[in-house]
């Protein structure tokens, strides 16, 4: 299917008389579809769809559409205006799935430009048979999950996908969904919880199986299900509209799918399920415009697996986000007979296939301990043995398409093998997307633990082929799914078993970023068509466990990470240190491994002077060194690594384009960028391949595979590049694709075999995880390959951001910053890691030597619990005898002593001023007095710290002030803070600023600042103070913090003693690499046989390694932060106090902090000077250390907040002489994941030379002491500006603090300027304000992209001198409002009513003549306002003859009138801007609105000569702004879709509007149960503007009992209408008529109209001639015959002056008579549409006089019709029964109904005994029903349950049903066959019964289009003749019987004329049915003994009884015979009488 949108039209050329009236023909292969066409219009909006159905082939890549505007003529031939053609040849290559085409230029006959352009969009469903491969898992690939959040997917096995055996080289693929294209269409929603809504609209189905059925459909998403009324047939018709709502994550709704499954209501067995059929939610929402229109769904049943279709269900999906409009549903007239088969979803080329994924899951690795080790120690005790690492009991259970499979669990083993094949059997090509493995530990008595879990994406492993242009004739590049043999790492929470709840638990289901590794399995993954697996659990057979030992062959690596910086610590508190890990291996909590040097020693934060801490590492780095073993897959790897290498040259390359673009540089400049992106991509294409795979170790299928289709997408983008370099036109047009590219580059390097796990470094505080970063190892990894091949920072030093665990605050708080170099390689490749490293290596082993001071004396007595030699944390005991070195090491020298460095520096190195602080301390008992504290002054942590008073200001120091109390933190005016104690701690853990009786602690912090003093020229800087020569170090408590110079209230001393080592046989750095195990433990502990602690003590001490930089550099930095926009208000008063902490390493300083601001200007350099750094120069200029901005709320009390952090990259000069300065731009600024305003600042970093300052740029400017400003020729150049600000006035202002805004005025801020307005008296009486023009000069920045915002605020005059802003807004861009000041505008006078009513005009009265009336009563019945209302939307069928009568259309527009583009939203005059004030009272982050601005800006350049004159003003001639009464007509024609209020899926509508204080309720009007209420209502209202501007339009649905509810509204600004000039007070129509419907209504005649819109524009008066058929107008001329020439005139119209001014105002671009379509909004969905609303408003200033006469827009009534179907015969009915005598008969009845009147069901008479299956019934059937024939669809009213208050209305299709039954008195009737026949499209009968057959039927679905076999009733009157009936047997139609009958068709006034009684009732006439001539053989044996004597048991019996009575008379003789004999005898004898 190829639909082509015809959107719209620019620019059409004018004829020579009037406007054109364009319509679009678009032609593919042939076939020629229109447009409607639009009444007089040079910018066209169509917005229509064109669809060509292809016929089952697919596009090929030279397919074209030619696209041909013309101008539509009534009569003759349609002339051409312009055509251009179109190629779809990358929709044919199936890269995108929808083309738009904007502004496509259009040409004439010889092709030039005609400067007109049209806009299109172009989507492709490729057919059902284009040739999926084979391979392909994805025809209907669906849902990305956003980064793998999705919960349990279940996700549906729907789709179909083309003829699967078949194979060919195009490759396209049914729905080759591209990520690219989802990716773009979904970012437009953030993912946050939102409202969304889906609703489905069930059209009809088809096609139902079974017999005499009542299906109902019901509809799952989400949760939710809805079911629609219960219907009876197979082919039942529905039209319902289910609305879903939903409050959740765009990325998990996308993963839900929607289920339809269609049941029978009759059975109430568990097979009433009919058929089912699934999609994704995501699905729908990537279709265009994320709506599906009117398509089939084939339902099939989910369980049988072999069976076809069970039917189709015709529906309509539409998924609403935030802001969408879904778009309107056209219903086409054919849309009844539609082919099934090319409107189908999903193509049913064939049926799905059904699929085995086999995965095979072998074993797994590393699975952390899950169980507790109770039960494990109670065995120990009793002689279990130990087991400690195996306390886990592994399973693995796979999830795909809501089916899930487990292996077996093995218990006790960490490391188990499962050896076994899992056979998943799914639909495919599925609609789902990912396989899920979970490895679950199995618990006995609880639930089962998840332990980790990862997930197969089918659409990285698989591939339809379709991604690509396959025109390179190889071979195909599509793929079944397979995978492996290959490891999956899982990730979750950290693996440090306790028996406490989880908090990460959800980690480890696959929500969120694991934060640890978990182990690994080792899967392989097959797919196999067709065939079912005999088991879906199998063991592997010993042959493929043995292939599969080759896959696990490992090569050892090596890991070195050197840390250079930690900086941004804002929590310090316990020593830090840093553990680097890969896998398992440097795990340093984790007892199972060998122990690895992966932790760096610990350090202690020291505070930087200013805000953050950072630990001190000066030139002595910290090195981590970690060996591990992994399979060798660097084949895969070298390939990421190529294509991101690629990737990320074009992605730089790509952002100077998008900054030059921003930056608006020349068209030269603009294409050298442009043309070195493209010839350094193409470059980069062509020289950097990735790497062959011929002979690399472990290839899978998979790679292989996806080496095909990396090859081919990349040659394939290369080859679009060059094509773009030599053909591009407009290079702005260009950023679409070469983004587009960048992305597919991007997905290209998606590695799903990627079995090494990612780097993890973890920050530990004392012995506790804080906080982690993933790097994934091919960053870091190094590769023989090619220097592209190397990770992108391997052997580089780069910035990262640590973060917390599930940080559910996203980022709000940086734990550290750290600068870390990190090199990951084969260890066979070590040796290369020399060229590397930096600074020499250097090996230690150390231990302490501990002291207690006891009376005085110092030494090993008082140590209690302590050893007197042990490691740094003082729990190990140590001894140096006992230390060996590793092997391959030996000692280099003897032990020496010392001291830590990281003690000795002092806290204020390199800082020119410092903070001193100590916090003292009190305490008290419960309600009594503080005393000091026993330890009465500590750190920030507690510890024990000097008294203020010994505090000595330091040498080179100065103090700058005494001691203060901190007051500006979260603590009491005296500057206290109060806790609680809880034992076992000694001190508070948290701390609150109120006093409270139970606060038994307090403490404040006390500082002194104290600054450098600067030192004597000449004067060397003296070495620092070395502390205690014998090294050591002392502190009051055995605990962390130790200082170097005793003090008196020392306890405990300590040193260290270190021993150097050296490698026995090897230099260079890589030696570091050979470190494996521990250096010494205590063997005299071992003996004592205490196994408990072994493990711990081997893994404790391991040797230290450090880097040792001999130079480090000294640079200067220079920091300029000019301004920031958009900030997030943080203060309720609508601003914030924005100042940013500038941190760089371990120094920040802090801009000055401003107040009352969204937008700061600081205008500030901040000079760092001398900051040292390690490390060579070189590597410093490619990857320099970031400055991070941290921008804050100065709060006056409580905590300052974060407003959002940004990361700016400074550029680095290795020569001060460099001539470079650095660009300003904008960086985003980033909060909690979101984007929160943009920061302009750039920064410059300068290596010092040995020579001093001299060289440095020159320091800026001072503002004021220590500020310095942004210097020349890096702040932007500057421009003398003028900006006039209209200030109009102020509408519906909210009160503020509880006090109502009375008397307002406007402040405007621009550019450091301000000017304030005049004072508004009274808001009540007039919100204009008095004088409404402010002029401000300011200096704007030249640049475009630095201007800065303009900010309203607006300020209340209170009593008593109290000015509050009460709402503030600002305007980001000026760009819109820039004007050359010398062009006079149209706006000249701006207004057009205002200043017609500055001039008072007599009243204008408007006589209408009196005749006509008669003309129009009969008119009346034909043509009505609907009947113009549908000839404008195109319903010609339902208008009747008022097109033929040439009447004017109006305009339907499918939006607001402030959305058309032309109208510029009405805002033409002045603007609204929203007013805002701050956070609100809840929290929530959505500032709320406050009122409205109503003004506009006009901004223009200056000349800095004073001599020049100003320009003239822009805003003059302003109409006056007093209040006006005036008169509103709303009329309201219909609503659509409205959200259903009601449980029955409806609501009950009505119309409440409001305007100013009046409000009307239109209560009494409400429509019961509907959704699409057609309400054809006027309501007219009086008001005063502007105080009543706002009309609020809203829809209520009415309840009887509880509250109406509000189902949304709508509100129009009538202000903006009435002052607009664009005349949208009142649309001009096309006509000027006098009477008739569409009867002028303005209170001005057309010329009146036209004289004032002359003066408005400053022209001269209209000039008419020739009684008024010529006029002048704005130098052109005008004639009546140019405009009525085809037009029909009619005898309505108005005298032809009038009727020439109003077509000279239509050219004017006005406003014309519409309809516009509202969206209603409610507040308890905001963003959410609830229905839309068809209206118009007309706005009438009463000081000019009445207008016209309204419309009536009464909705239609439908007419009564009577169907009569007389049942003449049947023939052949089957027959059902067996008489007592044997015969085969049927007992038949005929029954009659039509759909939706099921209780007026009419049964015929039975027709007994039938022994051929005729019957004869002369019945008659009477159906009444009411008809519009305008929709060909009936009304019908019936109460849906009888406890329901209204009837409900209901539209149904005209049918007619027919059953043939078999009456049985004892029992259920037996149903027979049933026939259905729709009115409107009836089957022709046939006339004999022999002719009658069930193809009958058939023919009509085939050939529905061609409307001679298709008749209607309505048009024939009659039909006669006879119909087939069938009945369903083993799911295949059968004949059931043959039924005459006549149909007729009777109005209500012929059904008087023509009476006719139902059955044979009185009047029996028309025509008269006598009683049937049934054979006699046909009656009811139970009431006619006779009859059954005669024709039963005569007929079948005769012979038996005629031999009966002759046995009876043969008998009787012989009894008599008998009985008289003996007689006759004695008689004989005796002779008595002789």
């Amino acid at each position: 299917m190829l639909r082509v949108v015809v959107e719209s039209a620019k620019g059409l050329p004018k004829k020579k008389i009037g406007n054109p009236d364009p319509i679009t023909s678009v032609t593919f292969k042939d076939e020629k579809k229109k447009t409607k066409s639009i009444d007089s219009e040079l910018n066209p909006v169509w917005n229509e769809v064109l669809e060509f159905d292809l016929k089952g082939t697919a596009l090929d890549s030279s397919s074209y559409i030619d696209v041909i505007v013309k101008d539509y003529e009534t009569l003759g031939k349609n002339k051409f205006l312009g055509s251009t053609k179109i190629l779809l040849q990358d929709l044919a290559s199936g890269q995108v799935r929808s083309l738009p085409s904007k502004n496509v230029p259009l040409v004439n006959e010889s092709g030039q430009n005609i400067g007109a352009t049209i806009n299109l969009v172009i989507g492709y469903d490729a057919p059902a048979n284009a040739a999926t491969n084979l391979n392909d898992p994805q025809a209907g690939d669906v849902v990305d999950d956003g980064g793998g959040e999705g919960g349990d997917e279940t996700l549906p096995d729907g789709g179909q996908s083309g003829s699967m055996g078949v194979s060919s080289s195009s490759g396209q693929t049914v729905n080759l969904r591209q990520k690219l294209a989802r990716a773009q269409n979904r970012h437009r929603l953030i993912n946050k919880p939102q409202d969304l809504q889906i609703r489905v609209r069930i059209i009809e189905a088809r096609r139902l199986s079974g017999n005499n059925i009542k299906p109902v459909v019901k509809v799952h998403v989400a949760g939710q299900t809805h079911r629609t009324r219960i219907k009876t047939g197979n082919n039942p018709f529905f039209d319902e509209m289910l609305f879903y709502n939903v409050h959740m994550l765009p990325s998990d709704l996308f993963d839900q799918n929607i289920s339809f499954r269609v049941y029978n209501s009759y059975s109430l067995r568990a097979d009433s399920l009919m058929g089912e059929f699934k999609l994704d939610v995501g699905y729908v929402y990537d279709e265009p415009a994320h709506c599906i229109l009117r398509k089939w769904l084939l339902l099939n049943d989910p369980d049988d697996e072999s069976s076809g279709a069970k039917g189709y269900l015709k529906v309509s999906l539409f998924v609403v986000g935030t802001g969408d409009e879904p778009p309107v549903e056209k219903r086409d007239s054919n849309d009844d007979q539609d082919d099934i088969e090319s409107n189908l979803l999903l193509p049913a080329g064939v049926t799905l296939r059904w699929a085995t994924l086999s995965l095979k899951v072998f074993r797994a690795e590393d699975i952390p301990q899950m169980d507790d080790a109770f039960i494990q120690t109670m065995k120990e005790i009793f002689g279990g043995e130990e087991n400690k690492k195996n306390l886990v009991d592994p399973f693995l259970e796979a999830r795909f398409a809501g089916r899930k499979l487990c292996t077996q669990i093995i218990e006790k083993n960490a490391n188990p093998e499962w050896n076994q094949v899992l056979n998943l059997q799914v639909k495919f090509p599925s609609m789902c997307e990912r396989v899920k493995l979970t490895v679950f530990d199995w618990d006995r008595l609880t639930g089962n633990d998840a332990i980790g879990t990862t997930y197969l994406n089918l659409a990285k492993i698989a591939s339809s082929g379709g991604e690509i242009e396959a025109n390179s004739g190889e071979s195909e590049v599509g793929f079944l799914p397979v995978f492996g043999p290959c490891y999956v790492n899982l990730y979750g929470s950290p693996r440090e078993f306790s028996g406490l709840p989880d908090p990460y638990e959800d980690l480890n289901y696959g929500k969120g970023e694991g934060v640890a590794y978990r182990g690994r399995i080792l899967v392989e993954l097959s797919t196999k068509l067709e065939g079912k697996a005999d088991k879906t659990v199998d063991s592997i057979p010993n042959d493929d466990i043995l292939v599969v030992q080759k896959y696990q062959r490992r090569r050892k690596y090596c890991l070195c990470a050197s840390f250079h910086s930690a900086s941004m610590i804002q929590e310090p508190g316990e020593p830090i240190q840093f553990e680097v890990s890969i896998g398992n291996y440097g795990n340093k909590l984790d007892t199972t491994c060998k122990p690895l040097a992966s932790t760096t020693q610990y350090s202690c934060a020291v505070f930087d002077g200013n805000h953050y801490y950072y630990l001190p590492w000066a030139d002595t780095k910290p090195v981590v060194v970690v060996t591990s073993y992994w399979e060798d897959i660097s084949h895969r790897l070298d390939s990421v690594n190529i294509i991101l290498y690629i990737t990320h040259r074009m992605q730089f390359n790509l952002e100077a384009f998008k900054t030059a673009m921003l930056a608006k540089v020349s068209d030269n400049q603009l294409v050298e960028v442009w043309l070195k992106l493209l010839n350094q991509f193409i470059e980069d294409l062509e020289s950097f391949s990735t790497p062959e795979l011929e002979g690399r170790s472990n290839l899978t299928t998979l790679d292989i595979q996806i080496k095909k289709l990396r090859d081919s997408t990349l040659t394939s983008i290369k080859d679009g590049a060059r094509r773009m370099r030599e053909e591009a036109t407009e290079i702005r047009d260009t950023l679409s694709d070469l983004e587009a590219w960048a992305d597919k580059l991007k997905q290209l390097a998606e590695e799903p075999q990627n079995s090494m796990p990612d780097v993890i470094i973890w920050m530990l505080r004392g012995e506790k995880r804080v906080a982690y970063s993933r790097i994934p190892a091919h960053q870091v990894l190094f590769s023989t390959y090619s220097e592209q091949a190397c990770g992108q920072h391997c052997g580089k030093t780069q910035t990262i951001f640590l973060q917390y665990p599930m940080d559910k605050t996203k980022g709000l708080k940086v734990p550290v910053q750290i600068r870390v170099n990190m090199w990951l390689g084969l260890s066979a490749h070590e040796k290369k890691f020399n060229s590397y490293s930096e600074g020499t290596f250097s090996v230690f082993a150390e231990l302490y030597e501990n002291h207690a001071k006891v009376f005085g004396k110092w030494g090993t007595t008082g140590l209690v619990g302590r050893h007197k030699f042990s490691d740094v944390t003082g729990k190990l005991k140590l001894k140096q005898e006992y230390f060996m070195p590793p092997r391959g090491w030996e000692w280099e020298s003897d032990w020496f002593i010392d001291p830590e460095k990281a003690l000795l520096t002092e806290a204020d190195a390199g800082h020119t001023e410092f903070m001193d602080e100590v916090f003292q301390n009190e305490t008290r008992f419960p309600g009594g007095e503080w005393k000091a504290a026993s330890e009465q002054f500590t750190d920030v942590n507690g510890e024990k710290s000097r008294n203020p008073a010994e505090f000595d200001c330091p040498p080179g120091w100065v103090w700058e002030d005494e001691w203060t109390v901190d007051d500006n933190r979260a603590v009491d005016d005296q500057g206290w803070e109060y806790g609680v104690t809880i034992p076992p701690a000694d001190k508070p853990r948290s701390w609150v600023p109120a006093e409270k009786v139970y606060h038994v602690h307090r403490r404040r912090r006390l500082v002194r600042p104290r600054r450098r003093a600067a030192l004597p020229a000449g004067a060397a800087v003296e070495r620092r103070d070395q502390g205690d020569p014998e090294g050591w170090e002392f502190s009051s408590l055995i605990g962390w913090k130790f200082h170097r110079k005793e003090r008196s209230s020392d306890t405990f001393r300590r040193r260290r003693w270190r021993r150097k080592m050296a490698p026995e046989d090897r230099l260079g750095a890589a030696a570091i690499f050979k470190l494996e195990g521990a250096l010494g433990v205590d063997t005299e502990e071992k003996e004592k046989g205490s196994k408990a602690d072994a493990t711990k003590l081997f893994g404790a001490n391991t040797p230290t390694v450090s880097c040792f930089f001999d130079r480090s550099y000294v640079y200067h930095l220079r920091v300029y932060v000019y301004q920031a926009r958009n900030l997030t208000s943080m203060d309720k008063d609508s601003f914030s106090d924005p100042y940013a902490h500038v941190s760089f390493l371990h120094i920040s300083k802090t801009t000055e902090k401003l107040r009352s601001t969204l937008n700061p200007t600081w205008d500030q350099t901040l000079i760092f000077s001398d900051i040292e750094i390690c490390g060579d120069p070189q590597n410093i200029e490619h990857c320099p250390p970031d400055v991070v901005l941290e921008f804050y709320d100065n709060d006056q009390v409580g905590k300052d907040e974060l407003l959002g952090r940004s990361v700016c990259i400074p550029m680095v000069k290795l020569n001060p002489g460099m001539d470079q300065t650095p660009k300003l731009l904008w960086h985003p600024i980033i909060q909690k994941g979101q984007k929160a305003g943009e920061a302009l600042m750039a920064a410059e970093l300068i290596l010092k030379d040995k020579s001093g300052e001299s060289d440095l740029p020159l320091v800026p400017p001072k503002r004021a002491e220590n500020l310095y400003m942004v210097p020349q020729g890096i702040r932007p150049v500057v421009q003398l500006t003028a900006v006039e600000i209209l200030v109009w006035g102020l509408r519906n202002m909210k009160s503020y603090q509880l006090a109502s805004v009375s008397s307002p005025s406007l402040v405007v801020e621009c550019g450091g300027q301000r000017v304030e307005s005049a004072v508004i008296k009274n808001m009540k009486k007039s919100p204009n304000f008095p004088s409404s023009v402010l002029f401000i000069k300011v200096l704007l920045p030249k640049n475009e992209m630095y201007t800065p915002p303009v900010v309203l605020k607006v300020i209340d005059h209170r009593p008593f001198g109290r000015k509050p802003v009460v709402g503030q807004c600002t305007i980001s861009s000026l760009e819109k409002f820039r004007c050359d000041p010398y062009v006079i505008t149209a706006e000249g006078a701006m207004s057009s009513k205002m200043a017609l009513m500055a001039s008072p005009l007599k009243h204008v009265s408007i006589t209408m003549e009196e005749t006509r009336q008669l003309l129009e009563a009969q008119e009346k019945e034909t043509v009505d306002w609907w009947s113009k209302f549908y000839a404008s939307t195109g319903d010609r069928e339902k208008c009747g003859p008022y097109l033929k009568k040439g009447y004017d259309t109006l305009q339907v527009y499918d939006r607001e009138l402030e959305n058309v583009p032309e109208f510029k939203g009405l805002t033409d005059f002045c603007s609204t801007f929203k007013l805002q004030r701050g956070k609100n009272e809840n929290g929530d982050d959505d500032p709320t609105v406050v009122g409205e601005f109503k003004g506009s800006f006009k901004v223009y350049p200056l000349s800095d000569d004073p001599g020049v004159a100003p320009p003239p003003r822009q805003f003059r001639e302003l109409p006056d702004s007093g209040s006006q009464e005036c008169l509103v007509r709303i009329y309201v024609v219909q609503a659509i879709d409205l959200q259903p209020k009601d449980n029955n899926g409806k609501c009950d509508p009505y119309i409440k509007i409001s305007l100013g204080r009046k409000t009307i309720d239109d209560r009494d009007y409400y429509l019961p149960n509907t959704i699409t209420p057609v309400f054809g209502r006027m309501f007219e209202m009086t008001c005063f503007l502007p105080q009543d501007k706002d009309l609020k339009i809203s829809v209520y649905d009415y309840d009887l009992l509880s509250r109406d509810e509000k189902v949304g509204e709508t509100v129009i600004d009538l202000e903006n209408r009435f002052l607009s000039r664009y005349n949208s007070y009142c649309g001009l129509p096309q006509t000027y008529c006098i009477s008739s419907i569409n009867q002028w209504r303005d209170q001005l005649k057309p010329s009146q109209i036209l004289e004032n819109l002359a003066r408005l524009k400053g022209l001269s008066k209209p000039r008419t001639e020739d009684n008024g058929t010529s006029l002048t107008f704005n130098g052109k001329d005008y004639t009546l015959a140019q405009f009525e020439n085809n037009k029909e005139i009619h005898q309505h119209l108005g005298p032809p002056r009038e009727r020439l001014c109003l077509h000279v105002l239509r050219a004017q671009g006005l406003v014309p008579e519409h309809v516009e379509t509202r969206t209603l909004f409610s507040s308890f969905q905001p963003n959410l549409s609830q229905g839309r609303l068809q209206m118009w408003v007309d706005v009438f200033p009463k000081s000019i006089g009445y207008p016209g006469p309204p419309f009536d827009i009464t909705p239609r009534k439908p007419k009564r019709y009577f169907l009569r179907a007389v049942i003449w015969n049947t023939t052949d009915v089957t027959l059902d029964e067996t008489s007592i005598t044997g015969e085969n008969m049927s007992d038949i009845y005929v029954k009659g109904w039509m759909p939706g009147m099921e209780e007026d069901k009419q049964k015929t008479d039975v027709h007994y005994r039938s022994l051929d299956g005729d019957g004869n019934f002369n019945w008659r059937f009477i159906f009444g029903f009411d008809y519009l024939s305008a929709e060909q669809l009936c009304l019908v009213s019936k109460k849906e349950n009888f406890w329901s208050l209204d009837k409900t209305e209901f539209r149904i299709p005209p049918k007619l049903i027919v059953q043939v039954w078999d009456n049985d008195k004892f029992s259920l009737d037996d149903y027979l066959g049933t026939l259905e026949l729709d009115l409107r499209n009836l089957v022709a009968p046939a006339k004999t019964p022999e002719k009658c057959s069930l193809e009958m039927m058939d023919v009509l679905e085939m050939e529905a289009q061609k409307t001679d076999l298709a008749k209607s009733l309505f048009a024939q009157q009659s039909v006669r003749g006879w119909w087939p009936c069938s009945i369903e047997q083993d799911g295949k139609k059968v004949l059931g019987g043959k039924v005459e009958m006549t149909l007729e068709i009777v109005s209500e006034a012929d059904s008087d004329e023509k009476p006719a009684g139902k059955g044979r009732d009185e009047p029996n006439m028309n025509p008269k049915l006598d009683y049937p001539k049934r054979p006699e053989t046909s009656f009811f044996w139970f009431t006619n003994p006779c009859k059954t004597m005669k024709f039963i048991v005569w007929r079948r019996f005769r012979c038996l009884f005629i031999g009966l009575i002759l046995l009876t008379i043969v008998f009787l003789f012989l009894a008599i015979l008998l009985y008289s004999l003996p007689n006759y005898i004695s008689m004989k004898i005796v002779k008595p009488l002789s």
